[in-house]
């Protein structure tokens, strides 16, 4: 039986809508929560049909009209890790790193530090940094990840990030796009609207993850990537 007391899809993109506006940290509700299948449903379907038939058409007239490379991402895996890595793998890592820590709560910006400074071990290793130093810096890494996590358990959100978390929350978008720079052969100022579908797909997901939680996001996440996907492979 349908829940005539649910706000109607109209209502649900309005309350997004206000949300991007002011953003501001929620308590997720969990995806157990009475309508959250069905918000969960109206967001995703939002954010596919902006993806599929607003951003890609016009960007694809972008690169078009400047001569502009398409994307290699897929070119780059091997077609039996594709679907598992784009689908699943992606997803889970993704939303973890630019979303897992929305909630600001102290134990997830701990996490979020450690996944920082090992990127930046990785970076280094790459540029001449010394091995030993960077083995040892693993380590410490990685006994520092789950011991900040069970010590910090009890503290909750400080009050700076929910003072800044609209910043906070669009600049998260934004690198979430940016990253995605990679999938593409060459960079270029003329580039950058290229990760608008990125962008997107970033609000839409944080919104997801405020509102119903990570696993709702992550669903979300492999449901659109799913959906590039096959019309990435449909156009090939």
């Amino acid at each position: 039986m349908i829940d005539t007391n649910f706000p109607p899809p109209v209502t649900m993109l309005r309350e997004f809508a206000g949300w991007l506006r002011r953003p501001h940290r929620l308590d997720p509700t969990g995806l157990r929560a009475p309508g959250a299948l069905r918000r969960l449903a109206v967001l995703t379907a939002l954010m596919v049909a902006g993806l599929l038939l607003v951003l890609l058409p016009v960007l694809g007239l972008w690169q078009s009209l400047f001569s502009l490379p398409a994307p290699d991402a897929f070119g780059k895996l091997e077609p039996q890790l594709m679907i598992p890595i784009v689908i699943l793998v992606a997803p889970v890592l993704e939303e973890m790193l630019f979303r897992g820590w929305l909630t600001g709560r102290l134990r997830a910006l701990w996490l979020l530090g450690c996944a920082l400074a090992f990127s930046a071990l990785l970076y280094g290793s790459t540029q001449g940094l010394s091995p030993l130093a960077v083995g040892a810096s693993f380590l410490v890494l990685l006994v520092a990840a789950p011991l900040g996590w069970f010590l910090l358990r009890r503290k909750g959100t400080p009050g700076w990030f929910d003072a800044g978390f609209g910043p906070i929350f669009y600049l998260s978008a934004a690198c979430f796009a940016l990253v995605h720079m990679a999938n593409y052969p060459s960079f270029s100022a003329l580039a950058l609207p290229l990760v608008l579908p990125q962008l997107w797909a970033g609000l839409v997901l944080g919104f997801i993850r405020m509102r119903i939680g990570l696993a709702a996001s992550m669903l979300a996440h492999a449901l659109s990537n799913s959906a590039a996907l096959t019309v990435a492979l449909l156009a090939s």
